[in-house]
């Protein structure tokens, strides 16, 4: 069964950290791009940051660029999405997809592969 497994999620007071995991089951993510998206409630799902597993290239939306980093371990087969100082605006589920493509973008449409999600709560 090919599916992609998030963890890392939980509650963070603002100004924290998380680091959230996107790992494969079924399937080698190194010919994907695999791109990070959150939705909170009531609001459309986002692209926020993604990689072209191939060759490390990577983007970022304007709303985390310089707080969030994307890395990828080729070892474990994983990519990851460091969150630094976290507000309580960054609250939602926070979904990986794979795409089978070798062009860093975030258009959600074209992500083949969701996980199910995890939930980042910023509050105090």
């Amino acid at each position: 069964q090919v599916q992609l497994v998030e963890s890392g999620g939980g509650l963070v007071q603002p100004g924290g950290s998380l680091r959230l995991s996107c790992a494969a089951s079924g399937f080698s993510l190194k010919p994907y791009v695999i791109g990070w998206f959150r939705q909170a409630p009531g609001k459309e799902r986002e692209g926020i940051s993604c990689i072209v597993n191939s060759d490390g290239r990577k983007d970022y939306a304007r709303s985390v660029k310089g707080r969030f980093t994307i890395s990828r371990d080729d070892d474990n087969d994983t990519v990851y999405l460091q969150m630094n100082s976290l507000k309580p605006e960054d609250t939602a589920v926070y979904y990986c997809a794979a795409d089978y493509s070798t062009i860093p973008h975030l258009l959600s449409r074209f992500y083949e592969i969701w996980g199910q999600g995890t939930q980042v709560t910023v509050s105090s």
